[in-house]
């Protein structure tokens, strides 16, 4: 009798098992963990937050120092950290008379080259996602470097406007809206221009949303973590715990872009397949919809 139990326990878990197994194999959640198996998901957000701290953190530092302004209030608030964690990043960074010279120029010249590089791994993700083929040339590469810029002028717009958000009625609610309506817009059109055309509008859209979402809810848990996570290592290892969060961010960061990006080519992808098919258009021509 004992024997008999077992042997039907043990069948209920071998039914369960291949139910799940059922449902798991051709779903959405298989289809996304493969892209991102793909796309080498945990070596490509480790790349691209070194890329980040060797060459935009350096740049950004050089292009403030010259500007006279601080870059630890750019850091602390695109980290979300509270008074006490912005104190402890103001302290990692000095500032100090800088004057151009043949150095400066290099340095610049090599943090420029790696932000392209940056750009170019951003692009490459997206091609990945997509399944577009990699583009190569002077004509990518500047490509890039016109997105560089394009960036940095978002990021220098996005401190002028947050400030007087924060301190206008209902702030955080009115800042979150807007934050996600300039985000979407903001990598809809990163998505459209770095991939130079070869995907629609209309099927970046999904990948658009997504990645702002995933950005809005990063900047949530941020605000709990780096505050905390940026004074204990701060305590722990000195400055250099402090470097060890701003490499884990970007980190994060590229985990932000990365899985916005496989989550809306998926659900697109899954999307087109759909079997319920709309009437012919206008034009002709069948279209399939999503249920």
């Amino acid at each position: 009798m004992a024997e008999s139990r077992d042997e039907k326990a043990e069948s209920r878990l071998k039914r369960t098992a291949n139910a799940w197994r059922s449902r798991y194999e051709g779903s959405a959640v298989q289809e996304f963990f493969s892209h991102l198996a793909a796309l080498d998901f945990g070596n490509q957000i480790i790349l691209f937050g070194s890329a980040l701290l060797l060459s935009v953190l350096p740049i950004v530092i050089l292009l403030s120092a010259f500007a006279t302004t601080r870059v630890d209030d750019d850091i602390a608030r695109n980290m979300s950290l509270d008074r006490k964690g912005s104190q402890d990043i103001s302290g990692l960074f000095t500032s100090a008379h800088v004057s151009f010279n043949i150095g400066i120029l290099i340095a610049l010249l090599m943090s420029l080259a790696g932000t392209v590089a940056v750009a170019i791994s951003i692009q490459e993700v997206y091609e990945k996602a997509f399944g577009h083929e990699h583009v190569r040339g002077a004509l990518n590469a500047l490509r890039c470097f016109a997105w560089v810029a394009c960036a940095g002028a978002l990021l220098i717009a996005d401190g002028a406007i947050s400030k007087p958000l924060e301190h206008a009625p209902g702030g955080p609610v009115l800042q979150g809206l807007v934050d996600f309506a300039s985000l979407t817009v903001f990598f809809w059109w990163t998505m459209h221009f770095l991939l130079a055309g070869r995907e629609s509008w209309r099927r970046l859209r999904p990948a658009a949303i997504a990645t702002a979402l995933f950005w809005i809810g990063f900047g949530v848990f941020s605000s709990f973590y780096f505050s905390g996570s940026v004074v204990s290592d701060a305590k722990l290892y000195g400055s250099i715990g402090i470097v060890f969060d701003i490499v884990t961010w970007f980190i994060a960061v590229g985990a932000v872009i990365t899985l916005g990006a496989v989550a809306g080519a998926v659900w697109e992808k899954r999307r087109r397949r759909s079997p319920t098919l709309k009437e012919d258009s206008p034009d002709g021509h069948s279209r399939r919809l999503a249920v």
